[in-house]
């Protein structure tokens, strides 16, 4: 069967659409979904548990009194959410719409958050999140992006078959198909629309069909074509049993009209919950009616954005307009008191009982438990599907690896002709001495180059990791892997180039001996700036950290100061030997000069071996075989990737721990200070990180 047709028969099973039927002979029965998604669903349910009735796994999410207190720098508290009360319902497009505004880490809510009536944590697979950022592979086409993430989630038995017709049938419903074969683009190769990526974002979250759909912003940066093409695609998922909730900000009125239900909040607080078309005669009734040519959405963030009054104060002080009397009631009252009227208005409206009495009505109707267990695919196929995808990208990203050969080739040719066929004379023992500590130095220092691509690789992975495609071992794993032949080409060839055009010492050992060493060398810097990458967000920043890094251990390598001259404390103990160029010169010096004759001063003395050069000129303990210092310089690898999947742990995990820990605490102080606080940290719940998910997962899995 053909993809395209295969695709076909998977989307006319989509437009279906209706509650599927109790299936022959097994009593299987999945209400509110389509044919389609009740297959995802009964993979994942029968993989799961050993049960054959699944039930409605439509998502009713409900919300009642929310509260939400961040901590400031000082250790005041600020409510940026308060007394919340919505829901979202199957089938409709939920829109959340407000001044613009972040929510700090240091977070913690209170109230009643209900997911099919029962208190649950939303687990991988129940609930998708697209972010603001499209951060995407920029080397892989749309099928390729949509095909891997296929691969890393569905279940290992799910034949391929059935895998590309449902990639194929994400492509069709998300209106992919005439870009599909297109490269997403990067800093090198033209690619898809910024409308196209955004689609690309949601059809790799809606690929498990997960019942309930979150988006930041899916329409920021997009024009009004692009914004409506992809509203229109939200409404669409919806009608397929989704609960769809996405944050807006200045939806064009036709975009606005594919709203289903509006929640419009401005200081946290609801001014207007209920149906998106009924909004108009809220407003009216409160006295703020729309006028007639005015975008009701315009309108609508106009009564509630106060710093339209800061605008205003500002223009009308410096002169530059003047406004002109009319009867549009904000004329003739500030935007905070409009805001305040609007809230009042709203608190004792129909449309906030109405929302109250729907809220109670859905709070005790228990359904089903949504937890489909996230990706389903093994370890070793996402190790495998990791592996793979991160070899092409690098393959055909020119800056990632290409480039930087291409440097290595250059700057070890500049080495060979300046080193050329050094010999064995008395002025090549120092010669010999600095060409190796240029190699292990400053040749090595390059691969810092490669940190901006490090950089986007971690932005897709938190991308892919908040929503559950897969675990953080086969990340470093596949990641090793995959940089390890293009490591092994770089070096072989610049290691190459470099000692036969020094000619260093002769022999298979020593050649094998160096270019190993390099590689090394090379794969250490790597994996220590994989270690800031997963810290330190910024480029610039990684950079300028891991310039300082290898600048200090270049100081204690034994080069610019002798081991035995280092100053014992902190830089013989331990910096030294934590530095990898120490062990890399240490081991490349005796490859190089042990079993080697030079000329003396003068041709009347003795030739001196390379021995008592190791010993009484770089200090060197020539004891200790030179492959022990290759052993040590290799098992810094290990060291640095172990370290690179901690430092992710601890990012998950220890270090929202701590920010909510020192938050607690400064707010328990302030309330201390201030017996009249209202808000109690200890009833408070710290705002969930990604840790709790995998908690909830594991948790669930050892019950089964």
């Amino acid at each position: 069967m053909s993809r395209r047709s295969s695709a076909t028969e998977v989307m006319k099973e989509i437009e279906v659409g209706k509650p599927a039927a109790a299936a022959g002979g097994g009593g299987l029965v999945v209400a509110g979904l389509s044919p389609l998604s009740e297959t995802l669903w009964r993979e994942s349910r029968s993989a799961s548990m050993d049960v054959e009735f699944v039930g409605d796994v439509s998502a009713r999410l409900t919300w009642q009194d929310l509260t939400v207190t961040v901590t400031l720098p000082k250790g005041e508290t600020q409510r940026v959410l308060e007394g919340l009360t919505g829901y979202a319902e199957p089938g409709t497009l939920t829109a959340l719409m407000g001044p613009s505004g972040r929510l700090a880490t240091n977070a913690f809510l209170s109230g009643t958050i209900l997911l099919n009536g029962r208190k649950t944590k939303l687990s991988f697979g129940t609930a998708a999140y697209v972010t603001q950022d499209d951060n995407l592979i920029g080397t892989l086409t749309v099928r390729e992006t949509i095909s891997y993430s296929a691969r890393l989630r569905l279940p290992d038995h799910m034949a391929q078959s059935e895998k590309l017709a449902l990639v194929e049938s994400t492509i069709i419903e998300m209106g992919l198909q005439d870009c599909a074969d297109t490269v997403i683009g990067n800093w090198h190769l033209r690619g898809i629309s910024g409308g196209e990526k955004r689609r690309v974002s949601i059809a790799l979250e809606i690929l498990m069909r997960p019942r309930l759909l979150f988006l930041d912003e899916p329409t920021s940066g997009l024009d009004s074509a692009s914004a409506f093409f992809v509203t229109q695609t939200l409404r669409g998922l919806s009608r397929d049993g989704r609960t769809v909730i996405a944050s807006i900000h200045q939806p064009s009125s036709e975009v606005f009209e594919l709203f289903d239900r509006l929640c419009l909040l401005s200081g946290g607080k609801t001014v207007y919950f209920g149906e998106a078309s009924e909004a108009y005669e809220f407003f009216a009734q409160a006295g703020f009616p729309c006028p007639a040519l005015r975008n009701p959405s315009d309108h609508f963030l106009r009564c509630v954005n106060s710093d339209f009054d800061k605008v205003k104060a500002t223009l009308s002080g410096s002169m530059k307009m003047r406004f002109e009397a009319n009867d549009d009631p904000l004329e003739k009252m500030t935007t905070a008191e409009a805001i305040r009227v609007l809230i009042d208005f709203y608190r004792t409206s129909q449309f906030s009982y109405t929302a109250r009495q729907k809220v109670e009505e859905m709070s005790k109707v228990k359904g089903t438990v949504l937890d489909s267990g996230g990706s389903q695919a093994s370890f070793p196929m996402q190790t495998f599907t990791l592996t793979k995808r991160s070899f092409i990208n690098m393959s055909r990203d020119f800056g990632y690896y290409w480039l930087r050969l291409v440097i290595y080739i250059v700057v070890t040719i500049c080495i060979g002709t300046i080193y050329l066929n050094v010999g064995t004379g008395y002025n090549s023992i120092l010669a010999r001495g600095s060409c190796a500590s240029f190699v292990f130095g400053f040749v090595t220092f390059m691969s810092i180059g490669g940190f901006p691509s490090f950089v986007e690789d971690m932005k897709v992975f938190q991308r892919e990791r908040l929503n559950g495609h897969y675990g953080v071992t086969a990340f470093v794993v596949g990641n090793t892997i995959s940089a390890t032949p293009f490591l092994i080409l770089i070096t072989f060839i610049a290691g190459t180039i470099c000692y036969f055009m020094v000619r260093l010492h002769p022999g298979f050992e020593h050649y094998l001996f160096f270019v190993l060493c390099l590689y090394g060398s090379v794969t250490v810097v790597e994996s220590l700036m994989m270690v800031l990458a997963s810290v330190v967000p910024n480029f610039l920043m990684g950079i300028i950290i891991g310039a300082g890094i290898q600048g200090i251990f270049m100081l204690v390598s034994g080069y610019f100061r002798l081991p035995k001259d280092i100053p014992k404390p902190v830089w013989r103990y331990p910096m030294s030997y934590i530095s990898f160029h120490f062990w890399a010169l240490q081991g490349q010096y005796q490859n190089d000069l042990s079993g080697m004759l030079f000329e003396n001063q003068s041709p009347d003395l003795p030739r001196i071996p390379g021995e008592y050069i190791l010993e009484n000129v770089f200090q060197i303990d020539v004891n200790r075989s030179k492959w022990v210092d290759l052993s040590v310089l290799l098992s810094m690898i290990v060291i640095y990737r172990i370290l690179f999947l901690i430092m992710i742990k601890v990012n998950e995990d220890v270090t929202p721990w701590v920010r909510g820990y020192l938050a607690r605490r400064r707010m328990q102080q302030q309330q201390a200070g201030n017996n009249n606080s209202s808000i109690a940290p200890n009833g408070l719940t710290q705002s969930p990180s990604l840790r709790t998910y995998v908690a909830s997962r594991a948790a669930a899995s050892e019950r089964l």
